[in-house]
């Protein structure tokens, strides 16, 4: 297995993570049960999570009102775009 497919099925399985995570924060909420962090949360979009998050977030109806989730998911993932488009961009 290459650089390229490792990186592919880490991305496949933190965004999987992040959506059972914040569903299951959504469940949690519903149920007045113990909750996971909001850093967790918004760390697990930072380590790569951040469609899975965006995805859960609208999926779940969660955590679309805080407003370091509404504007922070979608920051987070337009800078790991921007990354990956740096990297893969030839240098002249």
């Amino acid at each position: 297995m290459d650089l390229h497919e490792i990186i592919l099925w880490y991305t496949v399985v933190i965004n999987i993570v992040a959506v059972m995570i914040y569903g299951w924060d959504k469940l949690c909420a519903i149920r007045h049960r113990w909750r996971i962090p909001e850093k967790t949360l918004l760390v697990i979009a930072v380590i790569g999570g951040s469609v899975g998050a965006l995805f859960a977030m609208f999926l779940f109806h969660h955590k679309t009102l805080h407003l370091k989730f509404r504007y922070g998911v979608p920051v987070i993932l337009m800078l790991q775009i921007i990354g990956l488009v740096w990297l893969h961009t030839p240098s002249n």
